[in-house]
């Protein structure tokens, strides 16, 4: 008797701005392109309807997947303990962003974190190009500095993923220089880290979003670019198709069983 198929949940945050459900759906739908036949469900961890135990108890094989950049309290706390309150064990796969591999070394612990994925900084790449920039290039990149903008985080690991994307981005496409800012953590914010590009000799600036979709903090860091009248602002991560296929990179390498780890991704 062959095992049932594996189904695909896709677990997001939830918010009170109906962008937000928008963009999950609109994800959705190109998963399922991209996938066809694979059964994708999703549910929200708050604000938004179906909520995880309206979802999960009627899978029958599924894993979860993480409309998360990075591995911090919704990652590590809330989306475990959703689950197992909705009596269901499913693996859980990993986040967009870099991951830790799981080791039992300490010494390898303190390593420094895997590369971005290609499919994330191409995303970051194609909103930063519909915005206006000419990402293509390579004497642009050179010259402009860009601003990493995330949430930002109270957990130093998470922080630390987000720094790593920035280098790499810096690393593999040229820019003169990628800073990080935050809209909701402890500084720098949005116009510290334009201020730092220019005086270092960037003749652009410009602010990409290391968000997922459209809300509150999206507009906090809308209206900080415009504070600090830096020169091209991106749109949210959204629905680009490179998210679409990085969720099902992390899908097909979830573990088979709970009491496994997905190894984190770097391609």
């Amino acid at each position: 008797m062959h095992a049932p198929a594996r189904q695909f949940l896709l677990i997001a945050h939830g918010s009170r701005d109906p962008r937000h459900a928008a963009t999950v759906a609109a994800l959705v739908e190109q998963v399922r392109a991209l996938r066809p036949g694979l059964e994708v469900a999703t549910a929200y961890l708050d604000h938004c309807a179906p909520r995880i135990p309206q979802v999960a108890s009627r899978l029958r094989a599924a894993v979860a997947v993480p409309l998360l950049l990075n591995r911090a309290f919704h990652a590590k706390h809330d989306i475990p303990a959703a689950l197992r309150a909705a009596g269901a064990e499913l693996p859980v796969a990993d986040v967009l962003g870099p991951v830790r591999p799981l080791v039992t070394n300490p010494a390898r612990a303190a390593a420094p974190l895997p590369g971005s994925s290609p499919l994330l900084l191409a995303a970051l790449d194609r909103r930063l190009a519909a915005a206006g920039l000419a990402v293509a290039s390579p004497a642009v990149r050179a010259r402009t500095g860009v601003v990493l903008a995330a949430a930002g985080s109270s957990d130093p690991a998470a922080d630390a993923a987000t720094r790593a994307v920035a280098a790499e981005w810096r690393r593999t496409r040229g820019w003169a220089a990628v800073e990080v800012a935050y809209a909701s953590a402890t500084g720098p914010r949005v116009p510290d880290a334009v201020a730092a590009l220019r005086s270092a000799g960037a003749d652009r600036v410009a602010v990409a979003p290391y968000l997922l979709a459209p809300g509150l903090l999206p507009d906090r860091i809308a209206d900080a670019t415009a504070e600090a009248e830096a020169d091209v602002l991106a749109g949210v991560l959204g629905a680009a198709p490179e998210i679409a296929r990085l969720l099902l990179t992390r899908f097909d390498a979830a573990p088979l069983a709970t009491a496994e780890r997905a190894p984190a991704l770097t391609a």
